[in-house]
């Protein structure tokens, strides 16, 4: 049989799965690796575009051009119709999203030619706004449409983590599903069990599902804010009494935000705020990082400081170089009490899953904790505050909704 298309566009990686009689597979995209970064790099010489490990590295090493990443966040918001100015003319989030998408059919065009494909979406790519939801559903499929595909179909991405799970599953069991990514975190309890793959309708097996905007990149944001950010003048007092304005901070600290940073506009309102400044010389950083186009590196570090800060009680967040301040010294419990209010969501979302089961917690085997953030300790504490009598599971942290939508394309089309 023709291998089956499962997609997983995330917001901070992506992948391609392929599913057949023999299994399900995660196909190598960059540099030996089945991830590839959701990025791109557009170049200002009139060249193609860059995508994943290559966008960023064309980045760090100063080529001239624009860095995007946190591509998904626009799906289902009016930023995905805005035009932004790439590689020396204006192009729409949209066909960003489009070439991105692109690229992975190219990837799975050439490894197994198909015309089918199953795309993962989170529960909610907008809370408390369906409209907004179905319209981000439909702008996907429709880009899918766009690149190639003829059957385009959607799964849940928790549901596609319980498909991976199951495939080492031993015994029948209900398991909390709880997938952590970069833009959203979703839970879901699902009945799973090595007779119940080959099920024709798992529709029964879903007790509940539910999810939430916010994840991974929410928790860099957060980071930055506590720990960064505030070298550079964010919350600093003026000499009127007042407080230096948040905005420029805020889309600092967001990766979709940050190029909105790099205009004649901002370096002339910071020029002027640095007067009013009580500390001229942390604005003199703002001004520094705006001027040498250095959000995204600083945003990388961060986000590098927070992968540390999961197995190290401590950590330093390298950052001179950028800003021309210091590299503070990041401790987890400061980590875990700047990101205290999604913690505070997520673990309400787990609740609110069970209680839809109709469940208590006695009753979960395991709790599989999948993508790209569910390593941090304060997420694993927070599941375990829940379902304390569970059984907690990991996987492949970034690849299991890749294979378990490929496995979900297989069911579908197979």
């Amino acid at each position: 049989m023709t291998p089956a298309t499962g997609i997983d566009f995330g917001t901070s990686n992506s992948t391609v799965g392929l599913a057949d009689t023999t299994g399900a597979r995660l196909l190598t995209l960059e540099e030996g690796s089945p991830t590839l970064p959701s990025a791109v790099f557009w170049q200002t010489e009139g060249a193609p575009p860059l995508f994943g490990r290559a966008a960023i590295a064309a980045y760090l090493e100063g080529e001239e051009g624009r860095l995007m990443r946190g591509l998904k966040s626009t799906l289902g918001s009016g930023l995905i119709h805005e035009k932004t100015s790439v590689g020396g003319r204006a192009v729409s989030f949209r066909e960003v999203l489009s070439r991105f998408i692109g690229h992975l059919r190219s990837a799975q065009q050439t490894a197994a030619p198909g015309t089918s494909v199953v795309l993962g979406r989170p529960v909610h790519f907008v809370d408390d706004d369906p409209q907004a939801d179905a319209a981000a559903e439909a702008t996907l499929a429709e880009i899918a449409k766009d690149c190639g595909w003829q059957q385009v179909a959607f799964q849940y991405e928790p549901i596609a983590a319980a498909l991976h799970y199951e495939q080492t599953a031993a015994r029948e069991e209900l398991v909390l599903i709880v997938d952590i990514g970069g833009g959203t975190s979703d839970v879901s309890v699902v009945r799973v069990g090595p007779g119940r793959a080959s099920l024709p309708d798992r529709s029964a097996d879903i007790l509940a599902n539910d999810g939430i905007r916010a994840g991974g990149t929410d928790f860099d944001r957060l980071l930055s804010l506590a720990e960064a950010l505030p070298h550079l003048g964010y919350l600093a007092p003026t000499k009127g009494g007042g407080t230096m304005p948040r905005h420029y901070y805020l889309d600092l600290a967001t990766w979709h935000r940050i190029n909105a940073l790099y205009t004649a506009r901002t370096a002339s309102d910071l020029k002027a705020l640095r007067l009013l400044a009580d500390d001229p010389a942390q604005i003199d950083r703002m001004i520094r990082v705006v001027q040498g186009r250095h959000g995204h590196a600083l945003a990388m570090r961060v986000e590098a400081a927070k992968v540390a800060l999961s197995d190290d009680a401590a950590t330093r967040l390298p950052m001179s170089d950028l800003t021309g301040g210091p590299n503070p010294m990041l401790r987890r419990d400061g980590f875990e009490a700047a990101v205290e209010g999604p913690i505070a969501r997520i673990r309400t979302l787990l609740q609110r899953v069970l209680d839809g089961a109709g469940l208590t917690p006695d009753r979960i085997g395991t709790a599989f904790l999948t993508g790209g953030s569910s390593q941090l300790p304060i997420l694993h504490a927070t599941v375990r505050s829940i379902v304390p009598d569970a059984t907690i599971a990991t996987g492949d942290m970034l690849g299991s909704v890749g294979t378990g939508l490929a496995l979900e394309a297989r069911r579908r089309f197979g």
